[in-house]
């Protein structure tokens, strides 16, 4: 887990370096004319378990600085308290005249009463106060770079559980150590102070190679223009999420309102690299090929139970089991060759030495199987390796050539747009310099509109030239049974077309008892012999009515007849038909059609009820 830490940590000083001063150097060229950088990796603790992360992962960032162009890089490993001192000292005298100033540590830190130390490999802190003596403050690291003139950058990979702080004596019950490191705020400008953890809390190694953090960091900084802070945003997340939201990386300090991106965006029209989807397996699966043990395959095979990668780690599975399968079998081997030498030696029997000789080249047989199937399993990983490595070149080849595609059809489907407008601009300009050619003159557009009323039957005079308060009301009932909103005091070149749009009536026909509706005219009802129109305008047989001979009191007649004449007449059906955009159907019984007025003139009828 230590080693996981370390990694992560020299990845993070990667892209954090790369960023900063990827970024003083590509936006202004006046600026880091000398870059200089101290890395401290302490792993051989004489009084703590020894670490097997920060010498490897010191040795990682200085050959990185290295090329990458820094003046001085100074790599210290596995440093007591004055050589510590020392180192810092002769730092802080190559700053005086550096732009850029960067420190990397990595090993073991504490914090007491809100102070954060680094511990050298020769302190002991037996007790709680020991730490003034035997480790080295931050603000001592801080006061080594402070000279430079652009960057300070001090990356801290020592947030990890400190063995120290469970053997350490309190000398006075009050002091506070803490887990982890404490909130550092720089105080002098452009002062950045990154933390593999948030303050307070421990980080993770992780189960892989590299830690959740150092993968994050690797993904998210290098993207072309991306500016640190968003980044860093990005990295955060990242390692939320690997971690269960147990650990969350944090940079303390402050920069200017200007983008840093660590890799300078490319030139508006060149296309850049797309993102494989499956970058981040494939790095996934490198890091269990390098591991190359049963439980790192395992955990890669949790994690992408499907897909080609999980075809060549169970590939990779069967390889390891054959190494196993071999190593069983020659250890017995092995065992049954001790026993035939033993019993040999005691003089056995003959027949147990040829039991046991037969035991031994049985298992001799079962090692040399073993060995012949390891073989085969090797031979079978090598081909999926190279099958592996072939389908990432296509992958990679098919990238660029859609790539060229779609810059090809964006570029084509850009020129088509242009071309498009400035047709239709230039049609836009013929059109607005010649009249429509089937409009009327505006002298004949009133009759026009009216002739088309007509037709569609919301108008029943003649057409005049004039737009009078009877084409008026005609419009308006077109108004309402076409859905349109015109204006009827005005007959335009709007309202012709919408008319002119109608392929038939709009306007119901509405005919009188007796007539119905046939077309755009009103025919009149004709029933056979024997029938005749009822209420509802429709034939009806005529019933034959028989004489009834009864006999009643007079009186009671002559009161029911008084009664009947003295009571209001009941209104009867017209036998009318109304007609609307529905249809056109009888009135309904007791209702009569009545006229619809619009001020002294009639716009339409409607039905009414009692």
């Amino acid at each position: 887990m230590m080693k996981q830490r370390f990694r992560t940590s020299a990845i993070a000083l990667t892209a954090l370096f790369g960023f900063f001063v990827g970024s003083w150097l590509g936006c202004s060229p006046a600026l880091a004319d000398k870059r200089v950088a101290l890395v401290i990796g302490n792993s051989a603790y004489k009084s703590a378990p020894k670490l097997g992360n920060p010498v490897n992962d010191a040795a990682l960032i200085g050959g990185m600085l290295k090329k990458s162009g820094f003046d001085t890089v100074d790599v210290r490993q596995d440093l007591n308290a004055p050589e510590m001192r020392k180192a810092l000292r002769e730092f802080g005298a190559r700053t005086r005249d550096a732009d850029v100033a960067i420190v990397y540590y990595a090993g073991h830190g504490l914090e007491v009463d809100g102070t954060n130390y680094l511990i050298p490999i020769d302190a002991a802190l037996e007790t709680d106060t020991d730490v003034y003596d035997e480790a080295i403050p931050i603000d001592r690291v801080l006061v080594s770079i402070e000279p430079a003139k652009q960057l300070r950058l001090v990356i801290l990979d020592a947030c990890r559980d400190n063995p120290f702080s469970k053997t350490m004596k309190r000398t006075v019950a009050s002091r506070a150590i803490g887990r982890g490191l404490a909130k550092v705020e720089p105080t002098s400008p452009n002062t950045v102070i990154a933390f593999a953890a948030k303050a307070g809390s421990t980080a993770s190694d992780g189960d892989f190679r590299n830690s959740p953090f150092a993968v994050a960091l690797a993904d998210h900084l290098p993207k072309p223009g991306l500016d640190l802070r968003k980044a860093f945003g990005f990295v955060r997340d990242d390692v939320l999420k690997a971690t269960g939201y147990k650990q969350e990386p944090y940079v303390y300090g402050s920069l200017g309102g200007d983008d840093v991106p660590l890799v300078p965006a490319k030139p508006a029209g060149v296309a850049g690299p797309q993102a494989n989807p499956q970058d981040s397996i494939r790095r996934d699966y490198e890091l269990a090929l390098q591991a190359g043990l049963r439980e790192a395959w395992e955990a890669f095979l949790e994690a992408y139970p499907d897909g080609f990668y999980a075809n060549l780690a169970r590939v990779q599975l069967k390889k390891i089991a054959a190494e196993e399968d071999r190593m069983a079998a020659t250890e017995k081997a092995r065992l049954a060759e001790q026993d035939k030498v033993r019993l040999a030696a005691e003089r056995a029997q003959k027949a147990e030495l040829e039991k046991a000789a037969a035991v031994a080249k049985a298992a001799e047989d079962a090692r040399i199987a073993a060995e012949k199937q390891k073989q085969i399993e090797q031979a079978k990983a090598e081909a999926a390796e190279r099958e592996r490595k072939a389908a990432e070149a296509a992958a990679a080849k098919a990238l660029a050539e859609k790539q060229a595609v779609e810059k090809a059809a964006a570029e084509a489907k850009t020129k088509q747009a242009a071309e498009k407008q400035a047709a239709e601009a230039e049609s836009k300009r013929v059109a607005a310099l010649s009249p429509p050619p089937n409009s009327p003159p505006p002298a004949d557009l009133p009759r026009s509109v009216q002739l088309e009323l007509r037709r569609v039957g919301c108008m029943k005079v003649e057409a005049g030239t004039e737009w009078s308060e009877t084409a008026q009301r005609s419009l308006t009932l077109f108004n309402k049974y076409a859905g349109t909103k015109f204006n009827a005091k005005l007959a335009d070149v709007d309202v012709l077309d919408a008319l002119k749009a109608k392929p038939g009536r709009v306007c119901p026909l509405v005919c009188d008892r007796g007539f119905k509706a046939d077309g755009d005219a009103c025919v009149k009802i004709t029933c056979r012999a024997g029938y005749r129109i009822n209420d509802d305008n429709e034939c009806e047989k005529v019933q034959d009515k028989k004489p009834v001979v009864t006999r009643e009191d007079s009186r009671k007649r002559d009161a029911g007849r008084k009664q009947i004449e003295a009571a209001p007449a009941k209104p009867q059906a017209s036998g009318q038909i109304i007609c609307n955009s529905a249809g056109c159907r009888p009135l309904k019984p007791g209702c009569r059609m009545t006229n619809r007025m619009a001020g002294q003139s009639t716009v339409g009828q409607v039905e009414e009820c009692n």
